[in-house]
């Protein structure tokens, strides 16, 4: 059976910077309180003033590069993968939208995915059990997320906007050689429901009769809600569970790993997943410091980076990993 092997990557990311400094003029902190807490300097931001555009755009212009970047034209895409958790509209979902921006031929099935932080090794695992059943050949796994739209630039909601950024990353995934060593050796995925409180967006809710009221809208129900020591908690636990894993799943130990790409949700989760896993700096990858958090386009984004830096080779080990809301968490271990 052939392996999943990654054809391409390709980012792309708005031109507005926001530094610390520009958060400080809006709400109170500083550049040193967010660093401390974070690791994050800056982050990216849709210019709604010169060039208005939403999470599937991103996403389109993402996809464009991975496709370019794997030399493979938009007519040879048979399947959309597509994760974010601030769609352009309630429904349908991005995924179609996307399908049209690209002009992907009519037909081809675009799937939409809701795993947050989690979304890319979610849909990573939904491709390559295609990919291997001989189903699909050439699937375009995207995230992307436009958060500026969807924080709170006020105290309340500091630590929450601090965090993230916008921007999109994407992945073709095909089918390789048959005897190749090379491609995703295998994707660990878990959820615990019971957590979902601890970082959620729950406003407007289809929950509720009506889904939503002036005097909730005031009290701050639209905005999205963490309980940020929980989730650190959780993170720094499950996911160098999630590395162990996928290592044992293979034979394989830490020292074999030749670069780990951590979700980039906060520098300090980053840092003790590093210390528990006992990798050394050169082991594991992060940009948070310029991007802040890209929820479901982080990953993928990282891993664009990576490559084109020259921090993965072919025949490299790579090991993916992340956690997020709902909680949901994950690993995949990939031969370059």
């Amino acid at each position: 059976m052939a392996r999943t092997v990654f054809l391409g990557t390709g980012h792309y990311l708005p031109d507005k910077v926001v530094t610390n400094a520009d958060l400080a003029k809006m709400f109170d902190t500083s550049d040193e309180w967010i660093v401390q807490r974070t690791g994050i300097k800056e982050r990216r931001y849709v210019d709604f003033e010169k060039e208005p555009m939403g999470s599937s755009e991103l996403g389109a212009r993402a996809a464009r590069a991975a496709l370019a970047d794997a030399g493979v034209s938009k007519d040879e895409v048979d399947l959309i993968i597509y994760g974010t958790l601030s769609p352009d509209k309630a429904f349908p979902g991005d995924g179609v939208l996307i399908q049209a921006k690209l002009d992907v031929p009519a037909g081809v099935p675009a799937l939409d995915v809701r795993n947050q932080c989690s979304g890319f090794l979610y849909m990573l695992s939904v491709a390559d059990a295609f990919i291997k059943a001989g189903t699909y050949k050439r699937v375009l796994v995207i995230g992307a997320e436009t958060h500026s739209t969807g924080i709170e630039f006020a105290d309340r909601g500091r630590d929450v906007t601090v965090i993230f950024g916008d921007g999109g990353a994407a992945a073709l995934l095909g089918p390789g050689d048959d005897d190749a060593e090379r491609g995703v050796l295998s994707v660990h995925l878990h959820a615990d429901g019971r957590y979902w409180q601890e970082l959620h967006l729950s406003y407007p809710s289809s929950a509720e009769m009506p889904r939503a009221t002036p005097e909730k809208v005031a009290a701050g129900a639209h905005w999205p809600q963490m309980n940020g020591r929980t989730v650190f908690k959780h993170a720094v636990s499950r996911m160098p569970e999630a590395v162990h894993e996928a290592l044992d799943a293979n034979g394989l130990s830490t020292s074999d790993i030749k670069l780990l790409i951590p979700h980039q949700a906060n520098q300090r989760i980053t840092e003790m997943v590093q210390r528990r896993l006992e990798l050394r700096d050169d082991q594991v990858f992060s940009n948070i410091a310029k991007y802040g958090n890209t929820t479901a386009a982080s990953i993928p984004l990282a891993l664009d980076e990576a490559v084109k830096e020259g921090r993965i080779s072919r025949g490299d080990l790579v090991c993916l990993v992340a956690f997020g809301s709902g909680f949901t968490w994950g690993s995949a271990l990939i031969r370059w």
